[in-house]
């Protein structure tokens, strides 16, 4: 297997970079199909034996994880899906003991191992744990427990085959005020971590990750250009000495090839983590065509295998984001945080989406919705028409702090109702979320059930999904155990209004 002896070989630090070039081209060559981000911060989880389907229904032969769920886990036992497994960056601090990293990985990797078991290819090791955001945080503490996991991979034998790597996100790169990937460095606050983790990276012939959102550029900067955001246009926006841009997306990988060439990895095999777009909460960036606009530009763009200006011919291993949309994920980066699913939280495509290869592996090319997937009884919980509207701003920020409500807020695709019909969302936001259980759609008289579909023409009010019902459905890939994990905005203990 090519990926796999590349890998091997990698190991030897005395390969000269010719060779080392050759080792890239043949690792990134020999990894096939369409990687894709599995989050499951729901409120309501698909049944991971349904998303397996998903994945294999849909030609995604690479699957990210966030975390080792055993019920994921099994759920790909037996596949032949490629997975990258992740520690969260809250169990950093116990994996500075390289003994507890030996237990971890061994709980948590080795125990898939086997034939008919689970075909895990990576570890990342935190996610974008450098954000400026976390305030440093998380520095002290990623490189070494990188460097104790992958000495567990060794130890355990698995190294050659399993490779660790840090998902990071873009802003570990300096800005440099002139935009041009030329002059790509690591920032200068956290330079010496990251010459430590791509050195340690490099002996073990392990990939570096980095996430790319051009949807970021383009929805908070004013004025960016929309074609440079997006594929296909021949314009040039960056013309850096002979080389020229005409998307964010190549500027930005380009900017990483530089950074990690200037420490002295010139040809350190990349993977792009995480790229995608959001579908809702920033108007008019975030829209289902926006998002097919991208992402299909996306796909055809690396399915050429034109690689960027830094790395021509180089094909780009990547993982899009999101596979389903999550409910429950942290809002503070923004609105949008909940929405950047391919699908719905139910598994239904949100636009069309040509995906390369799929039809040369008997597949129709374009997405397949999720099997088997039950949902709750066909009513909604809305405000009564006569409803004083001076007695429902209470029962709606009691729904909307315990439901998603973020497509109601300015910049979403809910943003347009009346105050009946703000009030209807919000309280089947709620219903649905408590599983439609008899007293939660009161909210002091002022709600009442219906068997209408209170929906719009460009906001859509939810059913939710019958978890327990949905699990029972026979089109699971192997016979699995899975559990369901309620969302923090369900708070039982509240009582129903």
């Amino acid at each position: 297997m090519v990926f796999k002896t590349s890998l091997q070989s990698c190991l030897s630090a005395r390969l000269t970079d010719l060779v080392r070039l050759s080792i890239l081209l043949f690792t990134i060559q020999g990894t096939e199909g369409i990687g894709v981000n599995w989050g499951t911060q729901s409120s309501h989880q698909l049944p991971p034996s349904i998303v397996v389907r998903m994945l294999k229904d849909n030609n995604f032969d690479k699957v990210k994880l966030f975390d080792t769920a055993e019920s994921t886990l099994k759920a790909l036992a037996g596949t032949d899906i490629e997975v990258m497994v992740a520690i969260p960056n809250n169990q950093l601090i116990q994996l500075q003991d390289a003994n507890a990293a030996l237990t971890w990985v061994g709980d948590h990797v080795k125990r898939y191992i086997f034939d008919g078991g689970v075909n895990i290819k990576y570890v990342a090791v935190a996610n974008e744990p450098y954000l400026t955001s976390y305030n440093g945080t998380y520095v002290p503490l990623t490189f070494p427990a990188l460097q104790n996991v992958q000495n567990a991979l060794n130890r355990l034998n698995l190294g050659n085959t399993i490779k660790t790597t840090v998902p990071m996100n873009a802003d570990v790169l300096t800005d440099s005020g002139t935009n041009m990937p030329s002059q790509g460095k690591f920032r200068p606050d956290i330079a010496s971590q990251m010459l430590q983790i791509v050195s340690f990276l490099n002996q073990n012939g392990c990939p570096f990750t980095i996430n790319i959102y051009p949807f970021i550029s383009y929805s908070s900067t004013p004025g960016f250009p929309e074609n440079y955001a997006f594929f296909g246009s021949s314009v040039a926006q960056i013309t850096d000495g002979s080389r020229i841009y005409t998307n964010t997306f190549d500027a930005s990988y380009d900017t990483l090839v530089q950074a990690l060439s200037s420490a002295g990895f010139p040809n350190m095999p990349i993977i792009v983590g995480e790229i995608g777009w959001a579908t809702d909460g920033v108007r008019p960036a975030s829209t289902p065509q926006n998002a097919q606009r991208f992402n299909q530009g996306f796909l055809d763009h690396v399915s050429s295998n034109a690689g960027t200006p830094l790395r021509p011919n180089v094909p780009i291993q990547y993982y899009l984001f999101g596979l389903l949309d999550e409910d429950a994920k942290d809002i503070a980066p923004g609105l949008f945080e909940r929405h950047w699913g391919i699908f719905t939280f139910d598994g239904n495509a949100k636009y069309a989406l040509t995906i390369p290869g799929a039809t040369a592996n008997g597949n129709s090319g374009t997405l397949v919705n999720a099997k088997g997937v039950v949902h709750l009884p066909t009513r909604w919980c809305v405000a009564n028409k006569d409803a004083d509207p001076a007695k429902l701003a209470d029962p709606v920020n009691f729904a909307c702090s315990n439901a998603d409500c973020t497509q109601l807020l300015y910049g979403a695709s809910c943003n347009g109702l009346d105050t009946i019909g703000n009030a209807s969302y919000a309280f089947n936001q709620y219903f649905q979320i408590q599983n439609q259980k008899s007293g939660s759609c009161s909210f002091n008289g002022l709600a009442s059930i219906t068997h209408d579909d209170p929906s719009t023409d460009t906001c859509k009010f939810i059913i939710q999904i019958d978890v327990t019902a949905s699990s029972a459905f026979p089109v699971a890939v192997v016979s699995i155990a899975t559990v369901f994990i309620s969302s923090l905005f369900v708070m039982l203990a509240i009582p129903m209004m």
